[in-house]
Formats: structure tokens, C-alpha cells, sequence
């Protein structure tokens, strides 16, 4: 075996732990920012948002119809805050040629990120082509010193044979087991 017999243990056991450790990880960040702000809230005595100025009682919620609820109840909600004056005051025009122009820089933005992506990737394409066309001259080069290097060793068989041929004339025998 390759591993000593105790080594699934540890690792099952180091494992169980990892594992335990993330669970309680999970647990601590799922129950742990509403206890805390619950206990802040608690502890200092007061509410995280100002109350409402608004004369919203439930029991006219609960009485009145629908229609009742939407004439009467909520007409004054909101009338004492700045912000919502302001947003109330725009008109339709102008709400709409805010939300234009935000749209219109988004597009922007991504426009300047489209084109700054299409520069990289024609500097990238750029590189990889001068690096393709260096490949393609070393595989060129590579090549012709092949070919160059098949002809010369086909001259040096003829020569060699024609050297042995002469040799054999000349009464020299080959002693070299041969193997089959």
C-alpha cells in the first residue's frame, strides 16, 4: 500500500472538522447580524429609522374598504418629508429624462469597457499572430535543414556502400556477426 493504514482516519477526521467548522461559519453569519442589531437596538433604546409623522391609525386600515384606504388614509402619509416633497414635486418629463440620461451613461460606461476589451484583444491577436508567423518560419527552417540532412546522409550511404564495394575488391571481409 502506498499510505500507512491510520491515514483515512486523519483525513475522515480532518474532514468532520472542515465540515463542522463551515456549518458553524454558516450558523454564526445567517443568526448573527439580526441578534446583534437586535441586541444594539435594544440596548441604546432607540429605533433604528425615525417614526412616522404620518396619521396612519390601523384601526382605519381595518375598517374602511380598499377604496376608503387609498382616498383617506394614506393622503396625508409622507407629506412632511423633504425628499419624498421633492420627488413628488418632479414632473413625468423630467423623471423620465433623469432616468434617460442615467441610462444613457450606463450605456456609456459600457461602451468605454466594450472598446477598452476589443483593444486588449486585438493587442493579444496581434502577439499571438507574430508569435504564430515565428513558429511558422522556425518549422520552415526546420524543414529544409531535414531535407538538407536527408539528401546528404543519402549521399554518404552511396558513398559509404561504393567505399565498401571497392574494399571488397581489394579482399577485405566483413567479420561483423550479422543478426537476423
Amino acid at each position: 500500500m502506498a499510505y500507512p493504514p491510520d491515514h483515512g482516519i486523519a483525513t475522515n477526521g480532518a474532514l468532520r472538522l472542515v465540515l463542522f467548522l463551515v456549518g458553524v461559519s454558516l450558523v454564526g453569519y445567517t443568526v448573527g447580524p439580526p441578534l446583534y442589531w437586535r441586541l444594539k437596538g435594544n440596548s441604546t433604546g432607540q429605533a433604528s429609522c425615525p417614526s412616522c409623522v404620518c396619521d396612519c391609525s390601523s384601526e382605519d386600515l381595518l375598517s374602511e374598504p380598499l377604496a376608503g384606504i387609498v382616498n383617506s388614509s394614506f393622503s396625508d402619509c409622507g407629506k412632511n418629508d423633504p425628499d419624498m416633497n421633492e420627488e413628488m414635486e418632479k414632473d413625468l418629463i423630467a423623471l423620465l429624462s433623469e432616468e434617460l440620461s442615467l441610462v444613457k451613461a450606463v450605456a456609456n460606461d459600457t461602451m468605454e469597457h466594450s472598446k477598452a476589451l476589443i483593444m486588449d484583444t486585438r493587442k493579444a491577436y496581434s502577439h499571438y499572430q507574430k508569435e504564430a508567423e515565428k513558429c511558422s518560419a522556425g518549422v520552415e527552417t526546420c524543414e529544409e535543414a531535414r531535407a538538407r540532412a536527408e539528401r546528404e546522409l543519402a549521399e554518404e550511404l552511396k558513398l559509404s556502400a561504393l567505399w565498401e564495394k571497392r574494399a571488397r575488391e581489394w579482399g577485405w571481409k566483413d567479420n561483423r556477426r550479422t543478426r537476423s
